[in-house]
């Protein structure tokens, strides 16, 4: 089993392979989700409950449970450190992006990503780690 260390880092491994490149699935689709149990607007159903500062309980559990097979993982190329991915609103649906609720704070899975050869958004998005040109630099992994 593939585990990730850092649940946001996961995230946007799955916003490429999920929702970017279309090779995991099935699409997990909150607005679905919401909607049968009768949410049509998920964003106000999150900020009426108090919930716009959290990813919801089942956004996570599923995302967290998600098996991704390493066949998959080595096929990533690319990842964009955007505050603006869609896996985001699928965890967060009223976020704004003014937290830092999806930072992804360490790059110890850079392992499980033997094909990655290219971030963006590394100095205006959601990572924040220190050294991490310098991590990027040492694997060959080219940054914006």
């Amino acid at each position: 089993m593939t585990r990730f260390h850092d649940f946001n880092l996961k995230l946007l491994v799955i916003e490429e392979l999920m929702y970017q490149a279309g090779t995991l699935s099935p699409v997990y689709d909150l607005n679905a989700r919401m909607a049968e149990r009768g949410i049509t607007d998920p964003a106000s159903y999150v900020l009426e409950n108090g919930l716009h500062e959290e990813v919801l309980p089942e956004s996570r559990e599923y995302f967290e449970a998600l098996e991704i097979p390493a066949e998959l993982l080595a096929t990533v190329e690319e990842l964009c450190f955007d505050a603006g991915a869609d896996v985001f609103r699928h965890c967060a649906p009223a976020w704004d992006g003014e937290d830092d609720l999806f930072d992804v704070r360490s790059l110890d899975d850079l392992d499980l990503l033997p094909g990655l050869r290219e971030v963006t958004f590394v100095e205006d998005g959601v990572l924040q780690v220190p050294d991490a040109p310098s991590l990027f630099a040492a694997r060959g992994i080219t940054t914006d």
